[in-house]
């Protein structure tokens, strides 16, 4: 995605990154017994639906409360999916008697349908870096492949975000080659498996229209026309057999439940976190003055998601604000963009799309952090800036995975992945550059990869919030206040990807 360097052979360089793959596909089946989340019962179920029902009951079955929420062309998916399911074991995919199935048929299916899913991350990673030079081609896929939040996500926690991905990849590494037609179509496919990646929209449309439909009114024209019908025939293969059903409006509501509020039952390390605990200490300095301060229905502290405000001083926030915000934080990226649509900045400017998208969206989980720290891993190799940036960036967003996985038994894996992650980038970076100059001292003097105090001290901070929640609260505390840990967490990590917000605007605007 910059600009090319060497010209390597299509099977030595499939050859190395079959390697990286590899490596990881262990490492992910080593992990099959470990811990899960209730989304492998999620997605258990909806191949399920998917296989037990008719098309036009796959958005309105409630046997479970897990009902189907995403996007028609991960339906498809999971109905494809289902048909092998149902081979290995019926009792998976049926309706009722499937219901919480935790038989080793159900979960090794499941883990290896993620694996072999994360194909398309392969040649997602494989397109985006084709046209590097080794050091940096092999960089990003130690930061990708290897990602130590994918792992924790996907093939613990279970979800399906690497074969998400591989799309998006493949939209940005098109875009960057100037193939605008197949990035926007391949963009609109993605919205169609998952909607939430649509923070990206404004950036997409405005580069398209900027960057593919140049060339005066009528060409302008006709080029938007093409795209515009290109964009319109994806939503119509997803959408089109649940119009035809009377079905739609049913869709939609599954996709956008803002019900579940403001937060996530886990507190994503966002704008919110700040907010609302600025309510809670308002709150609690009018409480200590005499003031008759009822408590919130739904507590931001105790973890809970449901319709009233979270809030005893301050404004409820709405989905209409969080929308409003995410756009106004979007607004310069996209002001820059529609003055210089160049195809190296995409990348750059989607994930500070999706950057914006995490700090003052709805409902945000913790999860989303990975949809700005995978694109900016292929930013991290363009200068020694962007590298140092990526190096805490990487470690905030993998750290802020951590609750995810709460039982004991996992504690050893998520610690081992993120030292591993953080020595395995600090030799890589070193490597790459190692021949840096100073930009400080006069003469221009070497240096190797090395980050400032400022980071040093705040790295140091997320060492002693982990021993602090994981050590000497349970210690001092027992089993009084057990939110803190988890508040501290979220807050510590906001201010970090808060700075990496701050960061990735400061760049896209002074980009050159």
């Amino acid at each position: 995605m910059m600009e090319m360097q060497e010209s390597p052979q299509t099977p030595v360089v499939m050859a190395q990154l079959s390697w990286f793959f590899g490596i990881a596909t262990i490492v992910k089946l080593l992990l099959i017994p470990s811990y899960h989340s209730t989304d492998l019962e999620v997605h258990r179920h909806w191949l399920a639906i998917t296989h037990s029902l008719p098309l036009s009951q796959w958005y309105t079955d409630e046997t479970s409360e897990w009902t189907l929420d995403y996007p028609p062309f991960f339906a498809y998916l999971e109905r494809f999916l289902s048909m092998f399911a149902h081979l290995i074991d019926p009792q998976i995919v049926h309706l009722h008697h499937g219901l919480n199935y935790k038989a080793n048929s159900a979960i090794y299916f499941q883990r290896m349908s993620v694996i072999v899913s994360d194909l398309f991350l392969l040649y997602g990673v494989y397109r985006s870096t084709l046209a590097l030079a080794s050091l940096k081609r092999n960089l990003i896929w130690l930061l990708v492949i290897w990602s130590p939040g994918l792992l924790i996500v996907d093939h613990l926690h279970f979800q399906y975000n690497g074969f998400l991905f591989g799309w998006l990849l493949l939209s940005l590494s098109f875009l960057a080659q100037g193939r605008d037609v197949m990035g926007g179509f391949l963009f609109a496919v993605l919205l169609c498996f998952k909607h939430l990646f649509a923070v990206a929209a404004p950036v997409y449309f405005v580069y398209l229209l900027r960057h593919y439909c140049r060339g005066g009114l009528v060409r302008g024209f006709a080029r938007l026309s093409v795209m515009g019908a290109i964009v319109v025939a994806v939503f119509a293969a997803a959408y089109g057999p649940f119009v035809y059903h009377g079905q739609i409006q049913q869709v939609i509501r599954r996709m956008f439940p803002f019900g579940r509020g403001l937060c996530h039952a886990y507190w994503a390390p966002n704008f919110w976190v700040f907010y609302i605990m600025l309510d809670k200490g308002i709150a609690f300095l009018l409480r200590k003055f005499g003031f008759n301060i009822p408590a919130p229905v739904a507590s931001f502290t105790g973890g809970l998601v449901g319709d009233a405000s979270p809030f005893a001083i301050l404004p409820q926030v709405t989905p209409l604000t969080t929308f409003i915000m995410v756009l106004l934080a979007l607004s310069p990226c996209l002001f820059r963009t529609w003055k210089d649509p160049r195809p190296r900045l995409i990348v750059r400017s989607v994930a500070y799309a999706y950057t914006c998208g995490f700090l003052f969206g709805w409902h945000v989980h913790e999860k989303a952090s990975l949809h700005f720290s995978i694109p900016l891993a292929i930013v991290a190799v363009e200068s020694l800036e962007d590298a140092k940036h990526y190096f805490l960036l990487s470690i905030v967003s993998c750290y802020s995975l951590f609750p995810l996985l709460y039982e004991a038994q996992e504690y050893p894996i998520k610690v081992l992945l993120l030292l591993l992650h953080t020595i395995l980038m600090w030799f890589s970076f070193s490597a790459q550059y190692s021949g840096s100059l100073r930009g400080d001292k006069k003469g221009g003097e070497k240096q190797g990869f090395e980050v400032g105090w400022v980071t040093k001290s705040y790295l140091i901070g997320v060492v002693v919030v982990e021993i602090w929640g994981q050590f000497l609260h349970p210690y001092l505390f027992g089993d009084k206040l057990p939110f803190v840990p988890l508040m501290l967490i979220s807050m510590y990590c906001a201010i970090g990807i808060l700075y990496s917000w701050i960061w990735q605007l400061k760049s896209i605007l002074i980009s050159s």
